[in-house]
């Protein structure tokens, strides 16, 4: 998984600072490291030299193997607090992405009748309606 790390003009890039984003990022999301190409890391202050509140952002971009994009942005007062929120964000994310990927794998959960007349009665009956339909069919062509 390779991190690409951006800064805009107002923070200053340094080695130090982009090793500290990859450790972060890889760290909060290292069980999706075989699922994910890049992950991309823009930080910005959004006032420039002038001081307020929330004024960083981390906006990161995570690309899964063959799906599209899923981008995520955390702003907060300091540039750590944006970062993990902006890794935390992502990680629920694909979290997200790669449960409903896992439910898809798997089917349809398997119901028991029992389960079945206790959520919807009328679906036993309209089964047992198709079932005779289909018995009607089979008889007719035969």
């Amino acid at each position: 998984m390779q991190i690409q790390v951006n800064c805009d003009n107002h923070i200053e890039s340094s080695i130090r600072l982009e090793e500290w984003v990859r450790t972060t990022v890889e760290s909060t999301l290292e069980r999706y490291e075989e699922d994910l190409t890049r992950i991309e890391v823009h930080i910005r202050d959004e006032n420039g030299d002038k001081p307020g509140p929330h004024d960083m952002r981390c906006q990161m971009e995570a690309r899964p193997k063959g799906h599209q994009p899923i981008s995520v942005t955390h702003k907060a007062d300091t540039l750590d607090q944006a970062v993990d929120g902006a890794a935390v964000k992502l990680d629920h994310a694909l979290e997200h992405l790669f449960g409903k990927l896992r439910k898809k794998r798997a089917g349809a959960p398997i119901i028991e009748e029992s389960e079945l007349e206790a959520e919807n009665p009328d679906a036993l009956l309209q089964e047992e309606f198709l079932e005779k339909e289909q018995e009607k069919s089979v008889a007719q062509l035969g």
